[in-house]
């Protein structure tokens, strides 16, 4: 880049003129515009906060009279509709102020004297308002009368001068902001007039210089660029003219280079592209394939791995019955072991293709009752809450979009859990309950379980981690994963709540409807339901509160864990509200 040669050549007074124009330009434009605001402001002030506020005053009086003559005529009359212009003027009263300290920001004496205002009416309203409605309703007209005298007379006149202080002081500021619009207007006017001779002046100087020193090489630079601009990408660029001229083309021209070496990069980088989605092309035919072996897997474990783990099951309980007492009793608890390991098989296919089947068998997204559901559930887990002496209770749960044999599957799955993982010699507690955040709603199922440490929240969701024997709980290890599976399939999130004082809570989201999140952003609080309970004994409606669980499955001996599983096939129903 070479170095400017000084002097003061007819560049250098180009350059130097227009930055005096400039900032003379840019100083009266500035002046200008900050007077113009001004005025503006102190316009909209007369218009939009004065004129208003003077009328607003007037109605602020006018409620104020209806009050005090409402209470005058109660006290003669005694009839309570006499006190309707007291309470209209009340609210009246209320309305108006309101509205009047929208448009205090720039008055802070109106301010003062507004809240004078509301000061007196407190006092006379509290010493002279309601003493009269209360005596005269509670001693008649007589005493009431008693109470309008003299001092309150004076009383609502101190009221009546604090308006009339407020309404003077509302005229002064309008005078004043007059006076101020006055006075910015001919500013503004003289501003104008010296920028117009600025303006002037400085353009015959200007024409001159530009036409030289700017336009003709610009107009050089342009048509060059244009060439360019049209594809011709190896066409150099040489610019002639000022410094600054020279050095833009010289940066165009690089920047040209650079687009013809992107071009280049581009190409490879489609060629790329084309030979990824070749790949990503076959990797999905692969992805079909393994879906379709997937769902031979699925026909196979239901029917053909399942047959012969029946004929398994069926003869040993035969043998059990059969011969049990007529062996020792080693040989019948090798017959007791069979029996529960082909049970146990059987209860880990099912899992395994409920698990394998979630997303892949749908019936379609439908709108679904979360309490309905929640009635089924408790009707599932009947005989296993008898058996826990468990409590099982929820509060009002929404109305959702997915699929209601999925999502009856989730909640029994976590009511069994929280079931099964409770404390012993301590009665089951399992809440469910549900709240709406931003766009979700949260579901929380709560307990007064054995809890579940911090370290193992994010464990129990993956398939086959199990955090206690299989003697100590019984189950596959699949129930949490099933949980995860349903909630990330209708577009949620579960996890571990670590931070409850006892027992586990798990919570998950949902998507809500539409209408829910308008109607949550359009109340200003939402209302608090009323929890319901199922105990022991059916009741005739339950509501959600909150669910633990420490691992996947029931968590009550054989005998709860078979009932448990029998309620999640629906073999138990119980309709609860």
């Amino acid at each position: 880049m070479k170095p400017v040669v000084g002097g003061w050549s007819l560049r250098r007074r180009v350059i130097t003129l227009l930055a005096v124009v400039g900032v003379l330009l840019i100083g009266l434009a500035s002046a200008e515009a900050a007077m113009a605001a001004r005025n503006r402001t102190q316009i909209d002030a007369v218009l939009n906060q004065t004129g208003p506020l003077r009328v607003q005053s007037q109605e602020l009086l006018n409620a104020l009279l209806d009050q005090e003559t409402a209470i005058r005529g109660y006290a003669v009359s005694g009839d309570p509709a006499d006190l309707t212009p007291y309470q209209e003027g009340l609210e009246q009263e209320k309305n108006v102020v309101a509205s009047m300290r929208t448009l205090l920001d720039d008055y802070p004496q109106v301010g003062h004297e507004l809240r004078v205002v509301e000061e007196q009416t407190a006092q006379w309203r509290q010493s002279v308002a309601e003493p009269v409605i209360t005596t005269t309703e509670q001693n008649g007209t007589s005493a009431g009368q008693a109470l309008v005298t003299e001092q309150a007379r004076q009383q609502f006149d101190q009221v009546r001068s604090a308006v009339n202080d407020l309404q003077e002081e509302i005229l002064t500021a309008r005078e004043q902001t007059a006076t101020n619009v006055r006075t910015s207007s001919n500013v503004l006017v003289v501003l104008l007039i010296v920028a117009a001779l600025v303006v002037v002046v400085a353009g015959a100087l200007l024409v001159l210089s530009l036409d030289r020193m700017v336009i003709r090489p610009l107009i050089g630079l342009a048509d060059q660029v244009r060439e360019v601009a049209e594809g011709d990408y190896q066409h150099g660029i040489a610019t002639t003219g000022p410094p600054e001229f020279v050095r833009l083309g010289e940066d165009v021209d690089a920047m040209r280079q650079k687009i013809a070496a992107d071009l280049a990069e581009v190409r490879a980088a489609r060629e790329r592209i084309e030979w990824v989605n070749s790949q990503l092309q076959k990797q999905a035919e692969e992805l079909t394939r393994s879906n379709r072996d997937l769902e031979q897997f699925a026909y196979v474990a239901s029917h053909d791995l399942q047959e012969p783990l029946r004929k398994v099951a069926s003869f040993c309980q035969l043998l059990q019955r059969r011969y049990a007492g007529q062996l020792d009793e080693r040989a019948d608890q090798y017959i007791a072991f069979a029996v529960d390991g082909a049970q146990r098989m059987q209860r880990l296919i099912n899992d395994l293709l409920a698990f394998s089947r979630i997303g892949r068998l749908t019936t379609g997204f439908v709108e679904v009752d979360l309490n309905k559901v929640m009635g089924d559930v408790a009707g599932q887990t009947e005989a296993a809450r008898q058996y826990a002496d468990a409590e099982l209770t929820w509060t009002e749960l929404p109305v959702i979009s997915g699929e209601e044999p999925l999502l009856t599957n989730l909640l029994a799955n976590l009511v069994s859990n929280s079931i099964k993982f409770r404390r012993p010699d301590v009665p089951s507690k399992v809440h469910v309950s549900a709240r709406l955040v931003g766009a979700e709603w949260e579901i929380t199922c709560q307990d007064n379980g054995i809890g579940i440490e911090p370290e193992f929240a994010d464990k129990i969701f993956v398939i086959f981690q199990r955090l206690h024997s299989k003697d100590a709980y019984p189950g596959t290890g699949i129930g949490l994963a099933i949980v995860k599976k349903i909630v990330e399939y209708h577009g949620g999130r579960v996890w571990v709540d670590t931070d409850v004082p006892e027992g586990t809570a798990i919570r998950f989201t949902l998507p809500a409807l539409p209408a829910d999140v308008e109607a949550a952003a359009a109340a200003d609080s939402a209302a608090q339901p009323n929890a319901l309970t199922v105990g022991d004994v059916p009741s005739p409606t339950e509501a959600p509160a909150a669910s633990t669980g420490q691992a996947d499955e029931s968590d009550q001996p054989d005998r709860a864990a078979e009932a448990t599983e029998s309620g999640r096939t629906g073999d138990m129903r119980e309709t609860v509200g």
